[in-house]
């Protein structure tokens, strides 16, 4: 399992642009926000004991070493465009098209 050691931190910007900003440890977020629990119920057991901060959705995984924690506002748009996002569509083979390419 890889180690989860980048944090990083979504918002907003004044002028709406999401702003990313990354930290090597939770310290600097520690400084920043305060700590109201520890994560202890994460199906990503990296995630497990990480700690949780008053006015961020989070801690939840970005890639395999990543540590992502959101404002409230960036949280609720991303997950409107994700729920809102239609899947592309499979196209399932026939029996037909399977007897066509076969033969030829």
């Amino acid at each position: 399992m890889a180690k989860k050691d980048t944090f990083r931190v979504v918002t907003r910007g004044a002028n709406g642009e999401i702003r990313i900003k990354d930290y090597e440890s939770a310290e600097p977020l520690l400084k920043m926000h305060s700590q109201v629990g520890t994560e202890d119920s994460s199906t990503d057991l990296a995630l497990r004991g990480m700690p949780v901060f008053r006015g961020l959705i989070g801690p939840m995984p970005e890639g395999k070493t990543i540590i992502r924690y959101e404002s409230p506002e960036v949280f609720e748009t991303l997950t409107k465009e994700w729920g809102a996002a239609k899947p592309k569509r499979r196209r399932r083979r026939t029996a037909s098209s399977d007897a066509a390419t076969t033969e030829s």
